[in-house]
Formats: structure tokens, sequence, C-alpha cells
């Protein structure tokens, strides 16, 4: 599966800003998540949704802690695309955010480019 990240950008402490994740290729993956890395620090776990009874809407979704009530993923099947909803941005959300296919369901092995996010305060 290849990944393409898009909509990243500049916004003010407070704002939102919404990612895509677009998934060409085979398409289908036990789940899709986004990363995220800032300068100097490792890449961490942001959120991801998983594929569950056939379908994605019967998948779950996980939250880092310090994104929970503030990041929304989700996924639009007829598009192959996975949205990350971010709100309420903090300059500590600043990264650049990365999208990930578990394709065979033993971890992330197909990796986005990469969309620079960066929270101004």
């Amino acid at each position: 599966v290849q990944l393409q990240a898009s909509g990243g950008g500049l916004v003010q402490a407070g704002g939102s800003l919404r990612l895509s994740c677009a998934a060409s290729g085979r398409t289908f993956s036990y789940a899709i998540g986004w990363f995220r890395q800032a300068p100097g620090r490792e890449r961490e776990f942001v959120a991801a949704i998983s594929w569950s009874g056939g379908s994605w809407s019967g998948g779950s979704t996980y939250y880092a802690d310090s994104v929970k009530g503030r990041f929304t993923i989700s996924r639009d099947n007829a598009k192959n695309t996975v949205y990350l909803q971010m709100n309420s941005l903090k300059p500590e959300d600043t990264a650049v955010y990365y999208c990930a296919a578990n394709s065979q369901g033993s971890g992330y092995d197909s990796w986005g480019q990469g969309t620079q996010v960066t929270v101004s305060s």
C-alpha cells in the first residue's frame, strides 16, 4: 500500500487542521495510524483506526493521551482516505505528521512521506 499524507500547515494555537492520508495500491490494511516527530524527539504515536468485523466502521480508534478529546481519526472508504481532525491545537503539537499502514497485521510497515504541522503561540 502506498500512502500520501497532506493537509499540514501553519496555524495559531487553538486553531484546527485536518490531515488526510490517501491510500493506493493494495489498500486493505489491518490498521491505519498517525504518528508525529518533533525536532530532536523520537517519533510518537498519535492515533489509529483498526479494521474489524469486515469494516472500518466496526473497528476501534486509539489515541495518545496527549491528543484525546482534541483529535479525531476517521476513514472514508469510498476515497480510501483516513483523516485526522485536529482541534484546539497547541504549540507542542508542532511536528511532522506521518500516516502508516499495518498491512500484514504485524506492525506498521508502510509509511507516507509526512506533512509539517506548525502551531504558533
